[in-house]
């Protein structure tokens, strides 16, 4: 570096000094000759300034670059991590439906046709209405409608299902899916034996623009044992980590025989 600025300083002021002026150092009073200590730092000086001013844009240009091709990236991965969630759900659903569709036909219920109805209504939701990060929550709270028509078509009168809505609805978007992984807890885990299911749901959207998400049912805790744990309430977590950060809140508690589960959004 010291042998270019040096190299830099016998160039610039022999050419001036030949083809330019004498006088090679004009802002002092008196004219000064070349290659003098003095006339050399202050060039030098001047130089110095002038590379550092031009390194520190071309650093601040670079690190603009690289952090939006960072930023860039980290959402592309999200939206790609999402994505991957909601196909891992799509099969995780439909499995557990072609179940019910099975036990149905063992019993030849008279059920079975219906409930293909309900499954060909939720496909056509899930693969050609769901194309969007974003849902109108009245179709999702029509496709959990669906689901749990699905799963009293199996159980019969052992289900009693209360739904309560509070707050204009009608234009509120929320992830697509999110809350049947919730749904279908209450079912796997609920019912067992000739036990009645007995589920609790509510949706109210608060003045501050958050939805609250309630579902309570009754609990059997042998079921934990009992049955593996799907892959359902997993995603969802993971879900809400990527679409809200820390702007949620998803809580859980048993108390009794009961089992709550309350999540909040922005919406």
């Amino acid at each position: 570096m010291a042998l270019i600025l040096i190299a830099f300083y016998v160039v610039r002021t022999g050419l001036n000094y030949l083809l330019v002026t004498k006088n090679i150092w004009p802002e002092v009073v008196e004219p000064q000759e070349a290659l003098l200590f003095n006339h050399f730092i202050a060039e030098v000086l001047g130089e110095v300034y002038v590379i550092a001013f031009v390194t520190t844009i071309k650093l601040l240009v670079d690190w603009t670059i690289e952090k939006r091709r960072n930023e860039a990236l980290a959402k592309l991965q999200m939206s790609t991590e999402l994505k991957y969630l909601r196909t891992q759900i799509q099969p995780h659903f439909f499995f557990n439906t072609l179940n019910n569709l099975y036990a149905l036909s063992l019993k030849k219920s008279d059920s079975a046709p219906r409930l293909v109805l309900k499954l060909s209504d939720m496909m056509q939701y899930i693969l050609y209405e769901v194309v969007s990060s974003k849902a109108n929550l009245l179709q999702e709270i029509n496709h959990i409608n669906n689901f749990v028509d699905i799963e009293r078509m199996r159980f019969k009168d052992r289900i009693e299902f209360d739904m309560d809505i509070t707050g204009e609805i009608d234009n509120v978007e929320v992830p697509p899916l999110l809350f049947l992984s919730f749904v279908e807890n209450c079912f796997k885990h609920g019912l067992s034996g000739n036990d009645k299911m007995n589920v609790n749901m509510s949706y109210k959207v608060t003045d501050n623009g958050y939805l609250e998400f309630n579902v309570a049912n009754n609990f059997n805790p042998n079921n934990l044992v009992k049955k593996n744990h799907g892959i359902g309430i997993a995603n969802a977590k993971r879900r809400l980590q990527l679409l809200f950060s820390n702007n949620f809140v998803l809580e859980t508690t048993i108390q009794g025989n009961i089992y709550n589960l309350f999540l909040k959004i922005p919406v």
